[in-house]
């Protein structure tokens, strides 16, 4: 009788600036195995990628075939870097990312970033056709686009950082990639949060805390939720009239503060849409907490592998 889980597995790692989530993931998608450790975010690039190498450790089994890697930061697949980052993790921008975790656990390594590989799990397999807009807003401001069924990178690995587009609703404001008025400065948790300390409310540690204040009446913790909301959803209107796209997705921990943030967003998303599209409307992703280890051990199928002892490149 042939296993129901039949075929080598992959390790996904998920790296993100508090965590390291692995996942031992069969050909079918289940996940076989799971392990997390802490990122060591202000210890260098060296020592993110031993904690890489660890988690990968930690769940892998004879005859794993390769590791794919979901990370923060703008990756480029086709060189196995990171190109850009924020000062989240210490030292991350310019890392060789594959490379360095192909020498340290002898596997080959796809590598992506983190918002892209999990928008690939609202795909339909290789036979999907359908362009996706895929927003994820949370501490930050990504996405992904993905046309004809197929994620778009785009020079340096760069495409899909919605937070970076220009926002009227920003104007002013520093944004984290050094440039201001950008959507992430008025759109990303952290931002809602200080923004209604601006529109004179009491200071919150956290978002949360400005969502039960909104709950219970407060008007400045109301109009910073709702101006967040509308900032992105009339950026990602705007995107939806230039690509066309057959499904808008919008995850992360911010749509799930409640129907104040969700109901704004969706209603300046529909302001912004031209006829052809009136019908098109934003929905929570189907991926579940899962999302990015599934999506980062998908990535060595469709990316370039990067294996040990080689200089980043791919097969």
């Amino acid at each position: 009788m042939t296993a129901r889980h039949s075929g080598p597995p992959v390790i996904g790692l998920d790296l993100g600036g508090t965590k390291i989530a692995a996942a031992l993931v069969a050909p079918d998608g289940t996940v076989l195995a799971r392990h997390t450790v802490p990122t060591p975010a202000t210890e260098g690039a060296g020592a993110v990628l031993d904690a890489l190498a660890v988690a990968a450790r930690a769940v892998r089994v004879h005859g794993t075939t390769a590791i794919g890697v979901a990370a923060a930061g703008v990756i480029d697949p086709g060189t196995g870097t990171v190109t850009s980052a924020t000062d989240t993790l210490s030292g991350w921008a310019g890392t060789a990312l594959a490379a360095g975790l192909a020498t340290r656990t002898g596997l080959p390594v796809a590598c992506d970033n983190d918002v892209r590989a999990a928008a690939t799990t609202e795909l339909d397999g290789p036979d999907d056709d359908a362009t996706l807009l895929y927003a994820a807003v949370g501490t930050g401001v990504g996405g992904a686009v993905a046309a004809a069924g197929r994620m778009l990178h785009g020079a340096a690995g760069i495409a899909g950082h919605l937070g970076h587009l220009p926002s009227p609703e920003a104007d002013g404001l520093p944004c984290t990639c050094g440039a201001t008025g950008h959507l992430e400065a008025v759109a990303a948790g952290p931002a809602i949060t200080a923004h209604s300390v601006r529109l004179g409310g009491r200071p919150a540690d956290r978002l949360q805390t400005v969502a039960e204040r909104a709950a219970r009446g407060d008007p400045h913790a109301a109009a910073a939720i709702a101006l967040g909301a509308r900032a992105t959803g009339r950026a990602l209107g705007g995107l939806a009239n230039a690509l066309g796209p057959h499904r808008v997705v919008v995850a992360g921990g911010v749509p799930r503060i409640g129907a104040l943030y969700w109901d704004a967003l969706c209603a300046a998303f529909a302001a912004e849409l031209m006829p052809p599209l009136r019908g098109l409307r934003p929905r929570p992703p189907r991926g579940g907490a899962d999302a990015a280890v599934l999506g980062a051990a998908a990535l060595p199928r469709t990316l370039p592998l990067h294996h040990p002892h080689t200089t980043g490149a791919p097969s």
